[in-house]
């Protein structure tokens, strides 16, 4: 308790605060008269007298100021380093309760442990992480670069073989080209070699390196378990496994950040994702191929190739052909991720094949929008042979690819601007290369595409004009029919190579139309253009008589069906809707997945050729700009300049006359033939210049020396001349004037009395 004066008193000293501890009495005064009975121990009565009493001596002032025994104030936090146990800890019902506390908190520990084993911070799981980043380590990587180079090796070896079967197919007459192929099949196999042997190196490099750290991870282990069976038996062995289990749950106590599942998270090629068989699986699902519990069969593992393009062969699920797949080329496509033309889709024709098999090649890139390698007709050193394979253009995969057009016919069309006249160049400037091909072209357009090709045509139509082409047809029909009455003669169904070279009259002729449209929609010679062309196409192939046909706008009305079906190329360039597609590659081609309208505008020169095989298959025409069209055209001169080939071009105005057979004919042939003379006398001066009058003594000295007695009075009578015409003029040296005739008056004679124009 702690007392205090009600009133100042100056004459005492200050009372200090006391505080009473259990088991300490009050301070007592120094006066040893009255002693203050000691609280401990007293009732209640005696503790209670014993406060008055000292409260009574304090107000009378007798208490002394002798030293007050002050008690410190305990601070109950502090502690010294003795452990805080209870005295009853150490009795027995205290051991026994801190035993009970002691079990439950191991039992709820084992509880949960025993519950944390089944999820993934379990040791088991832990143990399954640390074998499979032990695993990872020890396969190391050298895998991928193994596969690329086995990659590189197959593609190397396919190509290959393909160079050495073209040497080896090549004919010994061509020389140049049987060198080049030579070289090209050498090389080839040179880099195959060594694609082959990085290959194997690399495959003993990655097994060398697997063993070394197959050894370091797995070593200690079966060191462990093997050494501790031999030393104390099972029980060794156990202590090994389990050290091992310790080992490998302590390298796999970290989670792994797994990449994202395909089962839970979409990808897709397009994204730049992998191909695999769960995305495989998915994809086809997605496009309603196979069913949801549906797999697919996979022949070919996904491969990489070195365009980055993917590729594999699949068997699609019994009962499901592998027209359902082509047919759903759209749909698959989405679900890749691409565009429709970087998917293709193919019947596999390996050997093995089958119904459901199927081969897929996924393109990284839109195909057919890069730079156009240069064409192969520029680095031939020879004549090229229109009896073999003609080299069309690269497909989606790089390879490229040919056709033979003997005894065949074909049709190309699409949009304007697709690219009609820079594939039709592919065919039209083989064809002009070789000496032996007789080209009549006609073009329909009228626009010139075909004009650097006139000087080397026997035929040539380029004013659009349908009667001229009816004509044209009606001289080939007939040049059939004598290729057919020779072919009988000898005793030969059908020309060949062989006969083509022997007898000229049968040498392969190729009948380009270009812009069919304006020929079969003609109004009045339309239906005869197409019954006479097909009267052509359908007997003109076995005579050597190659016809091409190549329209803007492929209509029903435009190619007749009975037509269309006769011609076997199709090249379905760009179209802008699924039917005009099928008029080019017949009906059902765009259903079963092949439509020319899913060609992009970006791959001008692209369309999917169907010139054998059962599937079409997208091409780019190999491309020749106008400089290198005109460069091949004049080396195709010289090459038909030396072998004797050129057409003899249109017959001479004096030639026609001299057909006629009649008296006036020839006098006026001889006519022509001398004004020719004297004007490219003068041409020889001066190309400006030009003779437009003789005078009538050296037209009547010409006539003689050809054998034609004529007087001046007769000619004056064939030439009639106008009034201003009979002015007399002056000639070279003479001094006088002399009566003439103007070129003009002679031509007027001739297309008055004969029809004929220079």
């Amino acid at each position: 308790m702690t007392e205090q004066p009600t009133t100042e008193n100056h004459g005492r000293t200050n009372l200090a605060t006391i505080t009473y501890v259990h088991g300490a009495g009050p301070a007592t005064n120094l006066n040893p008269e009255t002693a203050s009975p000691s609280l401990g121990g007293q009732t209640a009565t005696a503790d209670q007298a014993a406060v008055v009493e000292s409260a009574r001596q304090v107000l009378q002032g007798t208490l002394g100021t002798a030293a007050v025994e002050v008690v410190e104030k305990k601070d109950f936090d502090a502690f010294d380093d003795r452990p805080l146990i209870p005295a009853w800890m150490k009795s027995g019902e205290g051991w026994a309760t801190y035993a009970g506390v002691f079990y439950r908190a191991r039992l709820r520990g084992y509880r949960r442990w025993v519950r944390r084993q089944r999820t993934q911070y379990g040791h088991a799981a832990q143990f399954r992480r640390g074998a499979r980043r032990i695993q990872d380590w020890a396969q190391g990587f050298e895998g991928v670069q193994l596969q690329a180079l086995a990659s590189q090796a197959h593609i190397a070896a396919k190509e290959s073989r393909a160079a050495a079967r073209a040497a080896r197919f090549t004919p010994g007459l061509m020389k140049k080209k049987k060198e080049v192929a030579l070289a090209t099949a050498d090389r080839t196999q040179t880099v195959a070699m060594s694609a082959i042997a990085a290959h194997k190196k690399a495959r003993g490099d990655r097994r060398r390196i697997r063993t070394m750290r197959m050894g370091a991870a797995y070593g200690p282990s079966f060191a462990a378990i093997g050494g501790g069976y031999m030393q104390a038996g099972w029980f060794g062995a156990s202590s090994g496994m389990l050290a091992t289990f310790a080992g490998g749950a302590f390298a796999g106590r970290n989670l792994i950040s797994e990449e994202t599942d395909w089962t839970t998270d979409w990808r897709s090629l397009g994204d730049g994702d992998a191909m695999t068989a769960p995305m495989l699986d998915k994809s086809f699902r997605a496009a309603k191929v196979i069913g949801a519990e549906e797999s697919l069969g996979i022949i070919q593992m996904p491969m990489l190739d070195a365009r980055g393009a993917w590729s594999t062969v699949v068997d699609l699920p019994p009962g499901i052909p592998a027209k359902k797949a082509m047919r759903a080329h759209a749909e698959l496509a989405s679900a890749f991720g691409v565009e429709e033309p970087q998917l293709t889709i193919t019947k596999s024709k390996t050997k093995g094949a089958r119904a459901g098999r199927l081969e897929l090649y996924v393109s990284k890139e839109l195909p057919f929008t890069g730079d156009v390698a240069p064409g192969p007709l520029l680095a031939l050193e020879a004549a090229a042979n229109f009896w073999g394979r003609i080299q069309i253009g690269p497909d989606v995969r790089g390879l490229p690819i040919s056709i033979s057009v003997v005894e065949r016919s074909g049709l190309i069309g699409g949009e304007p601007g697709a690219g009609k006249s820079a594939s039709g160049n592919t065919i039209l400037l083989a064809a002009a290369l070789d000496p032996r091909v007789i080209l009549w072209l006609a073009d329909g357009k009228g626009g010139g595409d075909l004009e650097p090709f006139e000087a080397l045509c026997e035929a040539y139509e380029g004013m659009a004009d349908p009667e001229a082409f009816e004509e044209m047809l009606d001289a080939a029909i007939a040049d059939m029919k004598a290729r057919y009455a020779l072919l009988k003669k000898l005793g030969k169904r059908k020309v060949t190579e062989e006969l083509a070279n022997k007898y000229p009259q049968l040498r392969q002729k190729l009948l380009w139309v270009d812009e069919l449209m304006l020929y079969t929609t003609d109004d009045e010679c339309g239906k005869s253009i197409t019954k006479k062309l097909r009267n052509l196409v359908s007997r003109g192939r076995a005579a050597g008589i190659i016809t091409f046909c190549a329209t803007q706008k492929p209509g029903s009305d435009v190619v007749d069906t009975s037509l269309r079906d006769l011609l076997s190329i199709r090249w379905a360039l760009r179209c802008t809707t699924p039917e005009a597609s099928d008029t080019i590659l017949g009906k059902g081609a765009a259903a079963s997945g092949y439509s020319a309208k899913s060609i992009e505008s970006e791959m001008r020169g692209a369309g999917l050729l169907w010139a054998e095989g059962t599937n079409p298959v997208l091409v780019r025409a190999d491309y020749y700009s106008d400089e290198e069209v005109n460069l091949l055209l004049e080396k195709a001169y010289q090459l038909r300049k030396a072998a004797g080939t050129l057409p003899a071009g249109p017959p001479s105005l004096a030639d026609q006359l001299r057909e006629k057979g009649d008296a006036d004919a020839q006098v006026l042939a001889v006519l022509v033939d001398v004004f020719g003379a004297y004007d490219q006398a003068v041409k020889a001066d001066d190309e400006t210049a030009a003779v437009d009058w003789l005078p009538g003594s050296v037209l009547v000295d010409a006539l003689k020396a050809a054998g034609l007695d004529i007087t001046p009075e007769k000619l004056a009578r064939l030439v009639a001349r106008e009034a201003d015409e009979k002015k007399k003029r002056t000639w070279e040296d003479s001094g006088s004037a002399l009566n003439g005739y103007p070129l003009a008056a002679v031509l007027r004679t001739v297309e008055a009395k004969y029809e004929l124009t220079a």
